[in-house]
């Protein structure tokens, strides 16, 4: 996903045919807001069918008055990871600050806010297997913000309120621990997916798999089933830890806006399924998985179709 705010008093936001895949309730959110209250000018940059966001597309909607630039580093429901030294290429030399929501990246040990070149970054602890409810924003020295909340002088003036210690001190074991050999390393995970991945596409035809092809988190994992109704499928699975989505949209009946910024229909988009691979997954754990889906599957897709 990519967002671009502009101090301007323009009335409402300038959209791509195709906007960008994201965090919608994260990021979008919090720039619709500048817009509804602030005056800025909104402009969404789309995506390929990879998902990935051009840097050239990006360099030709920046404005004189552009000041912040909004660039998920990995996306959470397809894994795409995006080019962000590339992008800070562009941002820097016009002091546009550029942010990334980098909770999925961080969580997979992929985060490097140098390599990157972002001057703020979001992380959240429950991707890195701490805490739900905290989260961090890292700032770069230099980079000027303003506080949110008008209260105490808590965190250094940035944020006020009582800091939540216990939380705080569970995300920072979480974060300690990526760094240590009691998580394994990404290759071993990015294994596992490649076989269950392979396991599916070998069994149920026509399956596409979503996102970029390498460049993307190594357990994540979207694939298309075609033909089979992702919701229906998933509940004739309730011992697999799967979903049609993010974490984000559940509970709601419109297909994924993800899905749907890379080109895929709406039907689609409600045959796709969404498997994550963690820390604690064997290859037991995928083989039993696979079978129980293509299983499954096959039923589905035997089955008469309802009568009109």
């Amino acid at each position: 996903m990519s967002a671009a705010a502009s101090r301007t008093g323009s009335s409402g936001p300038v959209t791509a045919d195709r906007t960008a895949a994201s965090a919608v309730t994260a990021v979008l959110a919090a720039c619709q807001r500048l817009v509804d209250h602030h005056g800025y000018t909104l402009t969404r940059v789309g995506v390929d069918a990879h998902d990935r966001v051009h840097p050239a597309d990006i360099a030709a909607v920046l404005a004189p008055n552009t000041v912040l630039l909004s660039v998920m580093h990995a996306n959470n429901e397809i894994g795409t990871l995006q080019r962000l030294p590339a992008i800070a290429e562009i941002t820097a030399p016009h002091g546009i600050v550029l942010h990334t929501d980098a909770a999925q990246s961080a969580g997979c040990g992929l985060l490097d806010v140098a390599e990157l070149g972002v001057d703020l970054a979001s992380l959240s602890a429950h991707a890195l297997h701490g805490p739900e409810g905290i989260g961090a924003l890292y700032i770069r020295g230099g980079t000027r913000i303003t506080a949110q909340q008008a209260g105490g002088g808590q965190e250094r003036g940035l944020r006020a309120g009582t800091p939540n210690v216990p939380d705080i001190v569970g995300f920072g074991a979480a974060a300690h621990l990526i760094t240590t050999d009691a998580v394994p390393p990404p290759t071993r995970i990015r294994s596992l997916r490649d076989r269950f991945q392979d396991r599916i596409l070998a069994t149920i035809p026509g399956t596409t798999v979503n996102g970029h092809p390498h460049r993307r988190l190594p357990g994540n994992l979207s694939l298309t089933l075609p033909g089979i109704e992702a919701p229906g499928l998933l509940d004739r699975l309730p011992g697999i830890a799967a979903s049609t989505g993010s974490a984000c949209n559940t509970g709601s009946g419109e297909p994924s806006h993800v899905l749907t910024a890379i080109g895929l229909t709406r039907d689609q988009a409600r045959a796709t399924l969404r498997r994550g691979i963690g820390r604690t997954t064997t290859a037991t754990d995928i083989d039993q998985a696979a079978d129980l889906i293509n299983r499954t599957a096959d039923i589905l897709m035997q089955a008469p179709a309802p009568a009109a």
